[in-house]
């Protein structure tokens, strides 16, 4: 009996290393055609137009480097855009930042508004909903309070929007760790997880349709045909339901060659699997069947399993060896052609760790409904969030 089982789990240990293996070669796949695309569009950018800008940028606290990361949106070569801060609470920590850059910007429209309201449980997007009516233009930008940006940034990022069949353009990010090692996990887990993933799904489904929090680029009458943001004021995934409902107007979401940087906060423990837990859950609600079907992307898993379930057996060894080699081409392909982060081979050793990592963090996310983001408590219930009472 003991037998019969061990020979299911080593069966189903091999489906798991040659299921994450074939979804390794499609993530380098993709990486290749991205990388092809983006050289093409660099060397076919030519003359454009230059339609004025509003970027929305929604604040609740600090973030590492906040203020580096203002100022460069204010370095932008672009002839005209303005930007628009807001925050919920007038003590904001972050309002400082704010202040400091109209002072060293006198010469930059920046606006800080205070949203009074609150409009539903996603404050971020109660936000953004009240610093639109302060936006003077048609183009929108909307990106995180921890993103920096090139000075061709704005150029770059807007130029698809002057076809009318593309709807919305978003970004690739890299994260730019802080000093403990749960940051460097995270900052890992973005270039050899999270954006490969994105770049397999772009390749698979023939396009994206989602934004990513980095970067959503877009029009006030797209914004508009939707529903604006308070359609989706009680979303937790708020970046991907912009997306998805710009997408289901008949719309492209295009994903820009350009890639910005993300300041991770040097996390704890507590905090890091928190974070993760959110994004777990997040993805859980907003596309169960690609959550679900992670368990076949955990090839480092399935290669220890394998090589317990059999006794260490050659082949489970070289399942382990082939699993390993594949990883690590995931960092060198994405990690540092596509992304250019320069932490990640650095950090490569911590590859396995951090694939072990997100085996728990997936399975505590298959249950449970409660989520923290930025030390509230929400309940998450078909991707809407209810407040916890602290």
């Amino acid at each position: 009996m003991i037998h019969f089982v061990l020979r299911i789990v080593q069966i189903i240990a091999v489906v798991g290393v040659a299921s994450s293996s074939i979804y390794y070669l499609l993530c380098m796949w993709s990486a290749w055609k991205f990388l092809r695309e983006r050289e093409v569009g660099d060397g076919a950018r030519s003359t454009q137009s230059f339609p004025p800008i509003s970027i929305l940028k929604p604040l609740k606290g600090t973030d590492p480097e906040i203020y580096e990361s203002f100022r460069s949106h204010c370095l932008q070569d672009y002839p005209e855009y303005e930007i628009i801060f807001g925050v919920s609470d007038a003590n904001d920590p972050a309002v400082e930042s704010v202040k400091a850059l109209q002072r060293e910007f006198p010469d930059r429209r920046i606006q800080l508004v205070v949203s009074e309201k609150i409009l539903g449980a996603n404050v971020k997007v109660s936000n953004l909903a009240q610093m639109l009516t302060e936006a003077r233009y048609g183009l929108l930008i909307v990106n995180d309070s921890d993103i920096r940006v090139e000075p061709d940034y704005l150029q770059r990022v807007t130029a698809p929007l002057s076809d009318l069949q593309v709807g919305m353009v978003t970004c690739l990010y890299r994260g730019v760790a802080g000093a403990t090692l749960a940051s460097r996990l995270e900052a890992l887990g973005i270039s050899t997880d999270f954006c490969p993933s994105v770049l397999a799904a772009r390749q698979l489904e023939g396009g994206i349709r989602f934004g990513l929090g980095s970067t959503l680029a877009f029009r006030r009458a797209e914004l508009e045909k939707i529903g604006g943001f308070i359609s989706f004021v009680d979303y937790l995934a708020d970046d991907y339901e912009l997306g998805k409902r710009i997408a289901g107007l008949g719309l492209t979401v295009k994903l820009s060659g350009v890639v910005v940087e993300t300041f991770l906060p040097s996390y704890r423990w507590r905090e890091f699997f928190a974070h993760q837990l959110r994004w777990a859950r997040g993805v859980r609600d907003a596309r169960a069947g690609g959550y679900l079907g992670l368990i076949f992307t955990f090839g480092f898993f399935w290669a220890l399993v394998g090589l317990a379930a059999s006794r260490g057996a050659l082949w489970a060894w070289s399942g382990l060896a082939l699993t390993l080699l594949l990883r690590f081409a995931i960092a060198l392909v994405v990690g540092r052609s596509v992304l250019q982060d320069g932490q990640v081979l650095r950090d490569a050793w911590l590859i396995p760790f951090r694939d072990l990592i997100a085996v728990v963090v997936w399975v505590a996310g298959l249950g449970g409904h409660t989520v923290t983001w930025r030390s509230d408590r929400f309940k998450l219930k078909n991707g809407k969030l209810t407040r916890i009472s602290p």
